[in-house]
């Protein structure tokens, strides 16, 4: 399709829209973000992000933005206490950080770049053509190569592409209420109290986010939130106390609706986000999910827009992706048996809990439920480091001078890190210097993920693609990731 709108319609401004819309900028693609609300929501559902994402972030160089964080280093599975710092770079995430905050940041970030964001346009329909869809909306038509559908879980772009969404229906409600006026005690984790849970969130010097399950309580069948009146009753049942003299600022609920598209992407409509996966806020990890999803998704998609790599790069969005929002949806129905079932659950809890007696247990879900396990297959290889992400280590350059592997990243190219100072492997990647960037460096200290690698390739969502060994070199790697060589390496 000739003379498009944009290069990629982005329908949907929350944190995973944006963060896609930024991640695209910054690779040169064109970007229209549309947005059925006139203004951003100033209610926040999730107050923080994952371990994951605080590295996703600080990659691109955005965690400044956010001041200073606070990260959790103790939280729970399924209501079980673990220390998440048993793994490096683990905690239960950063906390405190309203999703209103969030969304600002990035909207600010892909605006800077360049995004061209649009609010009160509400999409009707999405049509494909050779080269290129069409996106009908309130405000008009937009044409574009491709077109992402970023909209929520009732998103109008999943539907209008006919992607299915198979799950399960909600069997309970969780109510919350973000309240002034009264002091009341942190309850980070939640607690289980006779006949359900409670939990109080922190959310600021006078703000406290209250959240209330009443095991066996009825499902109202409706989309309207709670009165606080609700709210304020089933906390009085479960805790004794008064919550009377308390504001309400906001009230919401949510269910243990889950479910996941049968498909990320069809033809030239694609989904992130909660328009791919839906499941119980437990651990921080939906609106994380919808970020890493960005992450991935981005400089594919950019790559294949600019002509570099071949469509078939996008099939590993799915590939890649689906797996892991699987098994986010499966961890958080797990934990909603162990967190809220009642005494006849006891038994599994007490079996969870000595299997927690075990590093090896605690590692397998502190990976699971940080993202900080994640692994792709990049192919052949031993090295322990080829298909998992590249922890943040500090690098001496051939220059002497200081930076770490994930400045390296800041501007979302991919990275081949020549750690042995071998003109072979350098020039191996000659080839491909408009889309990866070749650094001699070495680890400041021993003992640490690199150990044993010569030299390795690093996508730009930070996940390492090839690492030397065995007399191998980088070409077969970067042409799978980055599309065919546009010049020939010298010899």
């Amino acid at each position: 399709m000739e003379n498009c709108d944009a290069d990629v319609v982005v329908v949907g401004a929350g944190p995973t829209g944006l963060m896609l819309a930024a991640e695209l900028r910054l690779a040169g693609v064109t970007v229209v973000v549309l947005d059925r609300l006139a203004e951003p929501m100033r209610q926040s559902r999730a107050l923080g992000f994952s371990a994951r994402t605080i590295e996703e972030f600080d990659q691109r160089g955005l965690l400044p933005r956010f001041g200073e964080l606070q990260t959790i280093p103790v939280g729970h599975f399924g209501g079980l206490p673990i220390d998440f710092r048993l793994m490096e770079g683990g905690s239960y995430g950063a906390r405190g950080i309203p999703q209103s905050v969030t969304e600002k940041i990035l909207a600010g970030r892909a605006q800077e770049l360049g995004a061209d964001l649009r609010r009160g346009v509400e999409v009707t329909g999405v049509t494909e053509w050779d080269g290129g869809v069409e996106v009908e909306t309130t405000d008009g038509r937009l044409t574009a190569r491709y077109v992402v559908g970023c909209d929520g879980a009732r998103s109008t772009v999943r539907t209008l592409a006919g992607i299915e969404f198979p799950g399960t229906e909600a069997t309970m409600e969780m109510w919350l209420a973000d309240v002034v006026g009264v002091r009341l005690r942190p309850r980070f984790s939640g607690e289980r109290v006779p006949g359900g849970m409670v939990m109080v969130l922190p959310m600021g010097p006078e703000v406290n986010r209250v959240v209330v399950y009443e095991r066996g309580a009825p499902l109202r069948g409706t989309r309207e939130a709670p009165t606080f009146e609700q709210v304020r009753e089933t906390w009085t049942r479960l805790t004794g106390e008064d919550l009377s003299a308390a504001k309400p600022l906001w009230v919401s609920f949510f269910t243990d609706s889950s479910r996941q598209a049968a498909a990320y992407r069809r033809g030239r409509v694609l989904l992130a986000g909660d328009a791919v996966h839906v499941h119980m806020p437990i651990g921080g990890q939906g609106m994380s999910a919808g970020i890493q999803d960005a992450v991935n998704l981005g400089w594919k998609l950019a790559a294949v827009v600019k002509g570099t790599a071949p469509q078939e790069l996008l099939d590993t969005y799915h590939a890649e992706r689906h797996p892991v929002g699987a098994r986010v949806v499966a961890n958080t129905l797990a934990q909603r048996w162990l967190y809220l079932a009642g005494d006849e659950m006891q038994p599994l809890r007490d079996v969870f809990a000595e299997l927690l007696q075990h590093d090896e247990v605690k590692l397998a879900l502190i990976g699971m439920v940080t993202g900080l396990d994640i692994c792709f297959d990049m192919g052949e290889g031993e090295h322990p480091m080829l298909g998992r992400r590249l922890p943040k280590l500090d690098l001496v350059g051939a220059d002497g001078a200081k930076t770490s592997t994930f400045d390296l990243l800041h501007e979302g190219r991919g990275v081949l890190l020549d750690l042995a100072d071998d003109p072979a492997v350098r020039r191996a990647a000659a080839g491909w210097g408009d889309r990866v960037d070749v650094v001699t460096a070495a680890p400041h200290e021993t003992g640490t993920a690199l150990d044993g690698a010569a030299a390795l390739l690093v996508r730009p969502d930070g996940y390492v693609a090839w690492v030397a060994g065995d007399g191998s070199t980088p070409d077969a790697a970067l042409t799978r990731w980055f599309g065919t060589a546009q010049v020939t390496a010298a010899p």
